[in-house]
């Protein structure tokens, strides 16, 4: 796997329902296509130059050497620190990736900070010996394999994620999903209640609409769609007894 190194690693996010944040691998061999965020600002600001060179992630070979200096630097200031933002810390045909994401979260337990996880791959079982303080999730927009395929191409499949996560749950686990970015049913028809009561055992639920996507737009009453949506999803979180947190913007009423 190719590496690179950085001049600094940890820092604070300005994503709403974050703190701290690590990107420690550059590119991601997920290669969504919503389209993706964290490779359309990589691209803008000449960090990569083409999708291809994105699908080749470059691991940052100094990330522990960095925390060793930013982390005794940052922990008063720290609440928690989520993997990832920019990239994704575990990747299917990249072992390097999930190995080094394991050894960050042994070192930010060691001095008792939270590690938050967001994943699209099946969370491996080694995460079961970290400490309990930490949070796994995983994201999910859909049950239908045909959509991932189209849109998440080189992810594990939505059941092995879901299954992996159930599993740190039933092992004492807080565990939570980020459905977003959620499509519009002009985009994939889907039962948005199937999917909700498929993660109802998680302890908290992120949901928000899809952005940078023309045929969002083209569904008659998108808004409208995004509204209800919203509120079903808070509805049911708290007839459940889940954490909910609705992207800014989702809601537009």
């Amino acid at each position: 796997m190719k590496t690179i190194t950085r001049k600094s690693l940890l820092y604070k996010t300005e994503v709403e329902y974050g703190d701290y944040t690590i990107n420690h691998v550059l590119g991601c061999a997920h290669g969504c296509l919503f389209p993706c965020y964290a490779f359309n600002m990589s691209k803008r600001f000449g960090n990569v130059k083409t999708y291809k060179e994105w699908l080749e992630p470059k691991l940052v070979s100094n990330t522990m050497e960095l925390l060793e200096v930013e982390i005794p630097k940052y922990k008063k200031d720290i609440k928690s620190v989520q993997l990832c933002f920019m990239t994704d810390p575990f990747m299917i045909d990249y072992p390097e990736v999930g190995e080094m994401s394991i050894r960050i979260i042994n070192r930010l337990n060691k001095d008792n900070i939270k590690a938050v996880i967001l994943t699209k791959s099946a969370l491996p079982e080694e995460l079961l010996k970290t400490k309990k303080i930490n949070e796994y999730g995983i994201t999910l927009v859909s049950l239908d394999d045909k959509f991932r395929k189209k849109y998440e191409p080189f992810t594990s499949t939505y059941e092995d994620r879901i299954a992996a996560l159930k599993r740190l749950h039933d092992n004492g686990f807080y565990t939570w999903v980020s459905l977003e970015p959620y499509p519009t049913p002009n985009i994939c028809e889907q039962n948005l209640e199937e999917i909700l009561n498929k993660i109802s055992f998680v302890d908290y639920i992120v949901f928000g609409r899809l952005h940078y996507n023309k045929e969002v737009s083209k569904y008659k009453d998108y808004k409208k769609f995004y509204n209800e949506s919203a509120v079903f999803v808070e509805n049911f979180c708290k007839k459940n007894k889940i954490k909910c947190h609705i992207k800014k913007g989702t809601k537009t009423e």
